[in-house]
């Protein structure tokens, strides 16, 4: 019981060193343990914050892991590092935010035909902020850039992956499967 409870604070050290979200596959091979292991032992430490309500809490943010500071003292440590409040979502920063959470990946000409006005600014502003990133090209004449949820995103929500976003009828998480057959049906009329 000693070297497994040595082992997992462990794995609470190399997090915590690590100040970002780390892959499973790396912890895994550092530890020189299997899947099942790790899940266990991140189990473990997230229990004994949450149960202990400690100041920081394990979070895994889609096959990554990451010690983050609880919600409760937000406040606190804004103001120790002077970081000020964070930025407020505008009412059009969260409808394209949606939009690119439940069909990425997606192009901004998409995210636009579904708003019906122009979202450029603001989906510049949302990756000046990290919540999107492109994540490469279109296959279609003119090569429009992909956009995709960031894991700044996961954790600005708190959520661990998009499985947990809400549902809500007519507007599932499709992955852009629609959007890529929708523009190459337009790509194919020019």
């Amino acid at each position: 019981m000693e070297s497994n409870r040595k082992s997992v604070y462990a794995l609470e050290a190399i997090l915590f060193a690590a100040g970002d979200s780390m892959p499973a596959e790396k912890l895994c091979a550092v530890l020189e343990i299997d899947r099942s292991t790790l899940e266990s032992w991140a189990s473990q430490l997230a229990d004994e914050y949450d149960y202990n309500m400690r100041g920081m809490r394990l979070v895994r943010l889609n096959d990554r892991y990451q010690l983050v500071s609880r919600q409760e003292y937000a406040e606190p440590v804004r103001k120790a590092l002077e970081s000020g409040r964070p930025p407020v979502l505008s009412q059009s920063a969260l409808e394209v935010l949606a939009i690119i959470a439940y069909k990425q990946p997606i192009t901004r000409a998409y995210i636009d035909q579904v708003r019906g006005i122009a979202s450029s600014h603001t989906v510049a502003g949302l990756a000046e902020k990290g919540l999107i990133e492109s994540c490469g090209r279109l296959d279609v004449p003119g090569r429009p850039n992909l956009y995709v949820t960031t894991e700044k995103f996961l954790r600005s929500f708190g959520l661990s992956d998009l499985e947990q976003l809400p549902y809500v009828e007519g507007f599932e998480i499709e992955h852009g499967s629609e959007q890529l057959s929708l523009e190459a049906q337009e790509g194919e009329r020019s």
